[in-house]
């Protein structure tokens, strides 16, 4: 199976050249290195959604069409039955559906994601741009905030602003489960 990044890649190169931008455009309207937006143009390395989020929210579309080169279209509601949400495949430690894919027009992303056990040196801190809210599920969840560790358990939610260098790990044996809705 072809990984999903690879077929991101030329979606967001594309989207680069249609809006006329060189890379150190893009990168300084994103508000990163024209390395990483290189990068992730190149079909290389796995993407960040986050790194979507912004490129969605910065460039005017839906990241329904970064992540599946299809458009988002309905307008009144979108039901997503349990089990379905479309993958985003796009990183071997975190598991992502989002859940309002076919609606156009979203003003916030909401995610099922499934994120495993890992020891704490694996994880991988991110930042992007708006703020963003967890509701736990099942399992547990430890969220590093800008250096700060809080566990999580079913029940709990978090909001906070997602420019906060963030990363996560479900702690023990089971994976942990929870809404994560991106505004």
């Amino acid at each position: 199976m072809e990984k999903a990044y690879k077929e991101i890649a030329p979606r967001l190169a594309g989207l680069r050249d249609a809006l006329g931008l060189s890379v150190d455009q893009m990168a300084a309207r994103l508000g990163v290195e024209p390395e990483k937006v290189a990068a992730y143009e190149s079909g290389a390395v796995e993407i960040p959604v986050s790194y979507l989020f912004t490129v969605a929210q910065e460039c005017g579309i839906d990241l329904t069409v970064l992540v599946s080169g299809g458009e988002a279209h309905l307008r009144q509601y979108s039901l997503v039955r349990q089990g379905e949400g479309l993958s985003v495949e796009r990183r071997k430690d975190y598991d992502y559906k989002s859940l309002a894919y076919r609606f156009t027009g979203r003003r916030m992303e909401p995610f099922l994601i499934r994120v495993p056990p890992k020891a704490p040196e694996q994880v991988n801190t991110a930042t992007h741009a708006g703020q963003e809210f967890i509701y736990m599920l099942e399992g547990r969840l430890e969220i590093t905030l800008a250096g700060r560790p809080e566990v999580l358990e079913p029940g709990d939610s978090l909001y906070f602003n997602s420019e906060t260098p963030h990363g996560l790990r479900a702690l023990g044996e089971s994976d942990a489960l929870f809404l994560d809705v991106i505004l």
